[in-house]
């Protein structure tokens, strides 16, 4: 039966894709669909993959070794240096990184025993030591990292390519969030929309459950999901 209506199922879905405009469209979409505009001129891009993980080894366990850690190992930070106090003051001694560093391959990179493998390709890496930070607080320095600004409210660097570059899919979310279990300081806003329109938040997909909060209906059947939908509908006609 199947094979005899094969053609008439792939007709119905031709039928069915032709009524959708970015299909029935001859010309290039460039990208664009219901998530975005789309670009105005050619893009290189098709999609950006950003890895953020939370938590990891500290640089100074890695790439980035602090002599005056090792010099200064056990001592009491507070007559060693002449700063303003706050609120880390009172965290103890000062404490060296357990492991050793040697220089590696040609351009001379430290790299510490933890990793013995990396150490062999040290010259295929951009290590870079020059950063710093005006934040003290992960909250804000997350906002910083995820938006450009170390204030809350502003469009995630995900919201900004969603609006830029648009989403060929009408009916996916172009930002996606695949979240471990484990939201970041400064919660959802790390991936929000800011002062653009919500459909270019970041859709969370979570590890576990439904995968994406409020897909599933609260309601047991469909019906009486129909039924609350009709009465919300009627009360908001008579505002």
């Amino acid at each position: 039966m199947l094979k005899r209506c094969a053609s008439g199922f792939g007709a119905v879905a031709l039928a069915g894709l032709q009524t959708d405009p970015a299909f029935a469209n001859s010309g290039p979409t460039g990208g664009a669909g219901k998530a975005g505009h789309g670009p105005h001129h050619e893009v290189r891009a098709k999609n950006v993959i950003f890895l953020y993980m939370d938590g990891g080894p500290s640089q100074i366990d890695t790439f980035d070794p602090k002599p005056l850690l090792d010099k200064f190992d056990g001592k009491d930070p507070g007559g060693l240096f002449d700063v303003e106090p706050t609120q880390f003051n009172n965290n103890g001694n000062v404490l060296a990184s357990p492991w050793k560093f040697n220089q590696y391959g040609e351009s001379g990179i430290p790299v510490s025993d933890l990793f013995p493998h990396v150490a062999t390709c040290v010259d295929e890496l951009a290590v870079i030591r020059s950063m710093v930070s005006e934040f003290p607080e992960h909250t804000f320095a997350n906002y910083f990292l995820h938006t450009g600004s170390g204030l809350q409210g502003r469009p995630s660097m995900g919201a900004w390519v969603n609006y830029g570059l648009g989403s060929e899919c009408q009916n996916l979310p172009g930002f996606v969030v695949i979240n471990g279990g484990l939201i970041p300081p400064g919660g959802v806003d790390c991936f929000g929309s800011g002062f653009l329109p919500a459909t270019y938040q970041g859709s969370i997909f979570k590890p576990s459950g439904s995968g994406v909060a409020n897909i599933e209906r609260t309601e047991p059947t469909s019906m009486r999901q129909r039924a609350k939908l009709d009465l919300i509908g009627r009360l908001d006609g008579f505002a």
